[in-house]
């Protein structure tokens, strides 16, 4: 009796141990602050004289957040860097609201904004109100006509007309839930709609609080989980693709970064994670974990990859990840490794695989610094 009294204790203590995060030793984490220090060096000298990097302003503001989010041991806050940054973004912010040059309005318009957010700084409150307008406009929701039945319905694309995707998606998901604060109530716009027929208009004011659920409407559209997804194509390994009609890996092909994209926006919508959508998508990154690749995609989009995978593992807040084979990783020390491994001597990154931009070393090196300060917390 003893014996099995015995065995049973040490199987709980060996689960129990086997659960726990391997923790970052100081070793690993000042290798991982003196890796993001470089990186953020190398930034400053390449920033514009306007104050942008690359004159665009969602690189900038990827620059600009990957200083603000750095541990308090490496920001210099003598740097005006960022300051800088902060001001190339709102001298971009358009009558409407919106945070661009001249395309990609939602793109652009939503990580400015989460670089707004970062400053938390009471005078760029007006701006931060006047970009979520906007991204809150941008939606495919029966405002704009469309009905519920449409694949498309509750997405958000590039722009205004531009068709929406799970990635521009994602994108103002973020920036909307960290923004939250700045939240008016109600939060609702004015839209003139025609009534079919009729010949007449009139103003209807619709609350955009319906945003999160039009949005999950549009996100289960892109998983492959035939229980929640009301497209014939769906299959049901719980991966999810670019949008409801498209991926990027083909056919109707789950992958990496998406599936990611896709577990993130659904936890950043306050979906509970026990939930069979969130699980689906977490067994799939699961059965594909790997640092190495894309699943699926390869080198392509690797450093978006890493960029979602950390925020999206770090609002899970499942420390160890068990891969197919039955093998348990400590995601964050590894991805942190992986990184610093791959950062050239100059402080930089950079995807020798061009696609989505890959190819800019200040993208790829914002990307970086981000994925490290969300994975280093």
């Amino acid at each position: 009796m003893m014996r099995w009294y015995f065995l049973f204790i040490l199987f709980l203590f060996s689960s129990n141990l086997f659960s726990q995060p391997v923790k970052i030793d100081v070793s690993l984490r000042k290798e991982v602050e003196h890796s993001i220090q470089r990186g953020l060096q190398w930034l400053e000298k390449n920033q514009e004289l306007d104050g942008s990097w690359g004159h665009y302003p969602a690189i900038t503001a990827l620059a600009v957040v990957s200083f603000l989010k750095s541990p308090q041991s490496v920001f210099d806050n003598k740097s005006v860097a960022p300051e800088k940054g902060i001001q190339f973004i709102l001298s971009c912010q358009k009558d409407d609201g919106g945070i661009y040059v001249d395309d990609l309005a939602g793109y652009n318009t939503a990580i400015c904004l989460l670089a707004l957010v970062a400053a938390d700084n009471p005078e760029y409150t007006n701006a931060i109100q006047r970009a979520r307008d906007f991204l809150l406009s941008l939606q495919w929701d029966e405002t704009k006509g469309y009905e519920n039945s449409e694949p498309l319905f509750g997405g958000i694309g590039y722009g205004q007309k531009e068709r929406p995707d799970l990635s521009n998606l994602q994108w103002a998901i973020e920036a909307l839930k960290e923004s939250e604060k700045y939240k008016k109530i109600p939060e609702s716009t004015n839209k003139e709609k025609e009534f079919s027929g009729t010949g007449k208009k009139e103003t209807v004011l619709a609350s955009k609080e319906l945003f999160w659920d039009n949005a999950l409407l549009f996100i289960q559209r892109c998983q492959n989980l035939k229980s929640t997804n009301d497209r014939t194509w769906a299959g049901d390994d719980g991966g999810f693709i670019y949008s409801p009609s498209e991926s990027k890996a083909g056919d109707y092909t789950s992958y990496g970064s998406m599936t990611y994209a896709g577990m993130k926006s659904l936890i950043y919508a306050k979906v509970q994670k026990d939930d069979k959508r969130v699980q689906a998508a977490y067994q799939w990154i699961k059965r594909h974990f790997t640092l190495e690749e894309n699943p699926n995609m390869g080198k392509q989009g690797l450093f978006y990859y890493y960029h979602t995978m950390a925020k999206s593992l770090d609002a899970l807040g499942e420390e160890n990840i068990v891969d197919e084979t039955g093998k348990s990783h400590s995601w964050r020390k590894e991805f942190l490794e992986k990184l610093i491994s791959l950062q050239h001597g100059d402080g930089y990154w950079l995807n020798q695989n061009n696609r989505w931009w890959e190819n800019q070393k200040t993208l790829v090196t914002a990307y970086s610094l981000i994925s490290m300060e969300y994975a280093l917390r």
